[in-house]
């Protein structure tokens, strides 16, 4: 009878202290990842849209205080664009039509951030429900995280390897399905950067602009998901100086306009106002607001805008044009 006695005390000691390293790592980590001053990191991220996945080769830079630079270069065209944050402001940077957008938004901090690692361990610290498990040679952080923009995703869950290094990042919907996934393929803590590192105009230097003005759209992009209830009342074509808009008017339950405009490329460097944040659009980088989303994609400027849809469903309609385009 002793030898039970002694043999479950002996479990329970094991499975105490399983518990307790997993929370001692956790800890660890935790506290080596917000007492940062600097890293740098690359890697894969992955966004996935329905049967449609989306891949960048990711690029990241940190500096105490407030200085962030991100590089999204989309895998399949090799367009690049990236988020600045420094003194002067929060921007997106697009090389290719030597263009610039500067945000009023408060970017990465009013919203969870997949490749940022002190915007992912704020999300553990603040969920006090998060759940620490070992998994064979790897540990397992789980917890909400907070993207206003998007509120279909709920959750994250973030792996590191036994040396407590971030392997990688999911973060996935209600039903559990895998909507992003950041992988991890270089992180260097100690890190450190020139100021001039954050600079617009010095990221800006020796990036070639490829794109080319149209003078035309060669053809209208229908979006392939209309809310209920909502329909196609109105196509109008304006003639710009070097290129032209067309507008697409839809009326019914839930009306909204699609706007599509052949995108202009400067000679000089042009940087534009914008209120709202950036924001992934399956191909590239764009703008969120309460009321529209704004983003160029192969050329052509898209926006679609409306006072009655909410943020998830303008982001279904954005995210469904350029399924299929439909010749002139």
């Amino acid at each position: 009878m002793k030898k039970i006695i002694l043999a479950i005390a002996c479990l329970l000691l094991v499975v105490g202290c399983g518990k307790s390293s997993e929370k001692d790592a956790y800890k660890e980590i935790s506290k080596r990842i917000s007492s940062l001053n600097s890293y740098y990191l690359t890697g894969e991220l992955l966004i996935y849209r329905g049967e449609d996945t989306y891949t960048y080769d990711v690029e990241v830079a940190y500096q105490k205080e407030d200085l962030y630079r991100v590089s999204l270069i989309n895998q399949v065209n090799n367009h690049e664009q990236i988020i600045l944050r420094n003194t002067e402001g929060v921007f997106v940077l697009t090389p290719s039509l030597n263009k610039s957008f500067k945000f009023q938004s408060d970017w990465p901090y009013n919203n969870s951030q997949i490749y940022l690692l002190e915007r992912i361990f704020t999300d553990l610290e603040r969920d006090d429900e998060r759940s620490i498990t070992k998994e064979g040679d790897y540990y397992l952080f789980t917890s909400k995280v907070n993207y206003a923009n998007n509120e279909k995703l709920k959750t994250q869950k973030v792996y590191a390897d036994k040396n407590l290094q971030l392997i990688k990042v999911e973060v996935l919907d209600e039903q559990e399905n895998v909507e992003m996934c950041m992988t991890f393929k270089e992180i260097d803590e100690k890190k450190t950067f020139d100021e001039s590192y954050f600079r617009l105009e010095k990221n800006m230097e020796g990036k070639e602009t490829t794109a080319t003005t149209m003078e035309t759209l060669d053809t209208i992009v229908y979006p392939m998901y209309i809310p209920v209830n909502t329909y196609l009342t109105g196509q109008d074509k304006v003639s710009l100086d070097g290129g032209e808009r067309i507008i697409l008017t839809f009326d019914g339950d839930s009306p909204f306009m699609l706007v599509e405009e052949t995108a202009s490329v400067p000679q000089e460097l042009e940087t534009s106002m914008i209120y709202g944040d950036p924001y992934l659009v399956a191909d590239t980088v764009g703008a969120i607001t309460d009321y529209s989303i704004s983003w160029i994609s192969n050329g052509v400027e898209y926006s679609v805008v409306s006072e009655t849809l909410n943020l998830e469903e303008m982001m279904n309609v954005a995210e469904s044009v350029g399924v299929s385009a439909i010749t002139k």
